[in-house]
């Protein structure tokens, strides 16, 4: 059923998403996803959807869609996943220089005072989970490639963002931190987001098993990104929906009006622990425990429609007035509910392309 619906989705609904919108980061994850299933089937097939959405993101002059010069944006610096994967694909140097391109753009980011990377430039000082998964594992697969020193730094972030947005009562990571204090969604003490976003902390374990598995070449430091991982699954385990064995659009509020199993933080959630399971970085149990959060996706999300549509995905979230100018963006538990939900939205389809590869390399 899967792999029927993700080779609809990569001819059909992926081309249309492109044709609507300027490439964005959601393109990436489906780039990745798709990739990631011909990794784990060695079918040629799911490179196809790959090369056709090519011109969406870079013309034959090399031209990057959405790159503004001196832009600071993590969720554009994600390009260099696709850009890297196509280049892998086609040999092709414009791809290669684009790669390049976005990893200078890393080199003088701005940062917030703990040295991490702030999300963007009209979210100065802020600190997102999102934007680790956008940055990090990109920043790692460049160190990898040209041999360059900057792993110190990559762990760093990692080891900063645990301590802006761990909530040691939750056990759980709260969205955001900005360490300015300047936004209206801040703690005034902490500076850290009001609420628990599934989804923000599913960015976070796939950022974290992505990076581990080039760092742990590379750097004894490493293991730090197993025990965050290890410290973060045994926080979020507890919070599974009883009825699904999904996880709820905010994590730890199963009684609030309106909250619901979301598709996209679970499958995210699923993809790292079968992933942290196959690296060695989670026990072998975590493994079976992530394949089980993907079949109940499957059972509650995809199975109702006979494996045409793919529901119960957030469409979108995140937090003060971005570039719509929104008012109601408030980081509130209230907020993530009233965000819509959008059937077969890029971030749950990618994911669970992602984990339902992890789940064939399981087989």
């Amino acid at each position: 059923m899967w792999l029927d619906y993700f080779a609809t989705y990569l001819r059909e609904t992926f081309p249309q998403f492109l044709r609507e919108k300027p490439w964005n980061y959601k393109d990436d994850l489906c780039v990745v996803g798709a990739y990631d299933l011909y990794g784990a089937t060695g079918e040629a097939r799911w490179l196809e959807p790959i090369r056709a959405s090519a011109p969406f993101l870079m013309d034959d002059a090399g031209h990057v869609t959405g790159w503004q010069p001196g832009e600071h944006n993590l969720d554009k610096v994600s390009f260099g996943k696709s850009l890297r994967i196509l280049g892998q694909l086609t040999g092709e140097a414009r791809y290669a220089r684009g790669v390049q391109a976005a990893f200078r753009m890393l080199a003088d980011y701005p940062r917030t005072v703990t040295g991490n990377f702030w999300h963007k430039d009209i979210y100065p000082h802020q600190v997102w989970l999102d934007g680790l998964y956008m940055a990090m594992p990109f920043y790692a697969a460049c160190l990898d490639e040209y041999g360059a020193d900057g792993w110190d730094d990559i762990l760093d972030q990692f080891a900063s963002a645990h301590r802006l947005l761990w909530d040691e009562a939750k056990g759980l990571y709260r969205h955001a931190n900005d360490c300015s204090r300047q936004a209206g969604w801040a703690d005034p003490a902490t500076g850290q987001s009001p609420a628990v976003w599934l989804r923000a902390e599913g960015w976070f374990l796939m950022a974290l098993a992505d990076t581990y598995e080039l760092a742990r070449a590379h750097t004894p430091r490493a293991g730090e990104l197993a025990a965050l991982l290890q410290n973060a699954v045994e926080g979020l385990l507890p919070y599974r929906d009883k009825a699904t064995g999904l996880f709820l659009q905010v994590v730890d509020l199963p009684g609030l009006p309106g909250n619901y199993p979301e598709t996209s933080g679970s499958a995210m959630a699923a993809y790292a622990l079968m992933k942290g399971a196959r690296l060695e970085m989670l026990p072998p149990a975590c493994g079976q425990t992530g394949s089980d959060i993907l079949d109940g996706i499957r059972t509650a999300y995809l199975a109702p429609s006979g494996g045409r549509t793919l529901c119960g995905i957030c469409a979108s979230a995140g937090l003060g007035p971005g570039p719509d100018h929104r008012t109601d963006r408030t980081g509130t538990p209230g907020y993530y509910i009233r965000e819509k939900q959008m059937a077969d939205n890029q971030h749950g389809a990618a994911a669970c392309m992602m984990a339902v590869s992890e789940q064939l390399r399981r087989k």
